[in-house]
This record gives structure tokens, C-alpha cells and sequence, in this order.
């Protein structure tokens, strides 16, 4: 089995984090959403306050790309500790069944050992049976009694327009 080289991206690797962004869309049917453009990337990823980190796993170092994975830390006020919340996991489709997604996680487990983390956790999309399975496998365990919200678009910008009843900088507050 081929073992995969596991390295933080880096700036150049910008162009195809979005590549891979795309392909993973494309792959749940989501393509439509997505609006991501390089410089955005860039920002997020690099720029003076990230917000999310990116590996890639390559078939060698600085190799051809096969998978990579974007997360982010969170915060379980339960356990007062930091947590990882993977967003995107992708293993390109002609090096899937060679244990690179396994690997991937894997890494950041360790990670999220190496950062006193609580917890790593996911979503995953409810038709994909094939990913519940591998992740079942894995001792992932479902938050069946969770259900995730979502407001983007015009909804978040209805609901995060102040009205003239809102408190004026915690004017309100005692």
C-alpha cells in the first residue's frame, strides 16, 4: 500500500485546495453553491486571522495531491476544552479504497491530541452510506438527537440587520 505524505498546505497550494473544493461540491451535488474564489481562500487560510487550517495528502512530499482535509477549531463549553471540527474530507476518486481517508483522520486525531482537544467531529450528508459506514468503522458515533441548523444568505443578512428595538451596544444590558 502506498503510504501517504500528510503536510500543512501552504499559499501555493491555493488553486487547488479550490480545485478540490469544486470536485467534493460536484461530488454531493453542490457544486451550485459554491462561490469560493482563490483570494477568499487565501484570506481564510493564510491571511493575518485565519480561520481554518488545510492539509494535503500527497503521494509523495510536494507530490500529486490525492485527498486533502480543511478544519477548524471550536469549543465545547461541556468539556471547557477545544475541539476540531473537520468541514471538508475528499479523497480524490481514482485513489479512494487505499486507506487515505483513514490515514487523514487519523492525523488528526493525533492533532487534536496534540492540542488538548475534546473531541474531532463531522457531518456528513444522511445518502452517503458509504461514508457513515467507513466512519462508523472508525468508533464514530452519530449525534442522531442533533439536528444542524444553517442561516446563510438573505436570511443571515435579515437576521443580522439591527432593528430599532435592538439594544444600542449592550446599552440595554445589566
Amino acid at each position: 500500500m502506498t503510504r501517504l505524505h500528510i503536510e500543512p498546505a501552504t499559499p501555493a497550494d491555493v488553486p487547488m485546495i479550490l480545485q478540490l473544493i469544486r470536485e467534493l461540491a460536484e461530488f454531493e451535488k453542490l457544486l451550485h453553491e459554491v462561490t469560493a474564489t482563490e483570494a477568499q481562500l487565501h484570506e481564510g487560510l493564510f491571511g493575518p486571522k485565519p480561520s481554518a487550517e488545510v492539509i494535503m495528502g500527497r503521494l509523495a512530499p510536494g507530490g500529486e495531491v490525492a485527498c486533502f482535509a480543511l478544519f477548524f477549531h471550536n469549543f465545547s463549553t461541556f468539556l471547557a476544552k477545544p475541539g476540531i471540527y473537520l468541514e471538508d474530507l475528499y479523497v480524490r476518486p481514482q485513489f479512494r479504497g487505499r486507506g487515505f481517508g483513514e490515514e487523514m483522520l487519523r492525523h488528526l486525531a493525533r492533532l487534536a491530541l496534540q492540542r488538548d482537544c475534546g473531541r474531532l467531529e463531522w457531518s456528513v450528508l444522511d445518502w452517503n452510506q458509504r461514508a457513515i459506514a467507513f466512519y462508523k468503522s472508525l468508533g464514530a458515533v452519530p449525534m442522531n438527537e442533533w439536528t444542524m441548523y444553517r442561516v446563510t444568505g438573505a436570511a443571515l443578512q435579515n437576521l443580522g440587520t439591527p432593528n430599532a428595538s435592538d439594544p444600542v451596544d449592550g446599552a440595554d444590558r445589566k
